[in-house]
């Protein structure tokens, strides 16, 4: 779903958004977005440490919420910046106080607890949408819409960098579970929307050093993912290329300024809270992805 254009004065109410996290990226990402509004503003603060959550908050002069429950009593909806696992457990408690659920991917840690989330956001009938960071970018837009133009054969992609390595983004979960977790569901989304819906998918490597997947597609097609969060690279280097009867459409974020994504995922979720349409890139789409995901580490189980 497209929105109006950005340059489009705000005229409702901004969404009141509660964000549970304090880490780096609830720092990098969520709060100076959610509070720069001007379609949202950051209601409150909840974490687990409280000395992070204020010092969070305090930057955008933002209350902290003393309980998960008080964060859902001073919003309207609730945007997670945590590991999955602990995402899993609260989503479906702020589903059920009927709060919009603005999610990270993985869903959940596994199938059984991304499924749990996707289920509680049905079940109660509230918006959700996945920050799938790259999805609000013009550029993949374009490309995304220019792929639905050609016949593909075959595809080769990639998502590289080396912050597992060491610095503020090699988190215990990211160390845990590695790329296929926390870089796939980019990949695979792209695939699975460039190519065609993918109806397999195989894993081969350590995800904790680089994985390969190998993906069927509903049309035939056959592509490849290799997926690796430590390796030494200058910058993070995701590309994707598709290949067919035509020439071939490339795909490649080197050019692109991620700053331009913000402000459409805030219009974005803000304009589905208020209508009550959601975009696509909800939690339904993300437990699809988490099927996937599943599959590539269960393949003839």
């Amino acid at each position: 779903m497209s929105t109006a254009p950005l340059t489009d004065t705000w005229s409702g109410a901004p969404v009141r958004v509660g964000l549970v996290g304090a880490g780096p990226w609830a720092r990098a990402m969520h709060a100076r977005v959610l509070a720069a509004g001007p379609e949202t503003e950051l209601a409150a603060v909840w974490a687990r440490r409280p000395e992070a959550a204020a010092e969070v908050a305090g930057a955008y002069g933002a209350p902290v919420a003393g309980s998960f429950e008080e964060l859902l009593d001073r919003c309207e909806a609730v945007a997670f910046a945590v590991p999955p696992a602990v995402q899993a457990a609260l989503a479906p408690r702020a589903a059920a106080a009927g709060r919009a659920l603005l999610l990270e991917k993985p869903l959940g840690p596994d199938l059984d607890a991304a499924r749990t989330v996707a289920d509680a956001v049905r079940d109660h009938g509230v918006v959700s949408q996945l920050v799938l960071t790259k999805r609000y970018h013009p550029v993949t837009r374009a490309f995304l819409a220019e792929a639905a133009t050609r016949e593909v054969t075959g595809a080769r992609s990639c998502y590289l960098h080396g912050a597992f390595l060491g610095g503020d983004f090699a988190t215990s979960w990211r160390l845990e579970h590695g790329a296929l977790l926390d870089l796939g569901p980019h990949l695979l989304d792209i695939l699975d929307s460039a190519v065609a819906p993918i109806v397999s998918v195989r894993a081969t490597g350590d995800p904790r050093r680089w994985i390969e997947l190998t993906c069927e597609h509903e049309n035939g097609a056959v592509s490849q993912a290799s997926l690796s969060g430590s390796v030494r690279l200058p910058k993070a280097r995701t590309r994707v290329e598709l290949f067919g009867p035509g020439e071939e459409l490339v795909y490649d974020t080197a050019g692109i300024d991620h700053e331009e994504c913000w402000p459409v995922l805030r219009r974005e979720f803000a304009t589905a809270v208020r209508t009550g349409r959601g975009t696509g890139i909800d939690a339904a789409h993300g437990l699809h992805i988490q099927k996937l995901l599943h599959r590539a580490t269960h393949a003839g189980h």
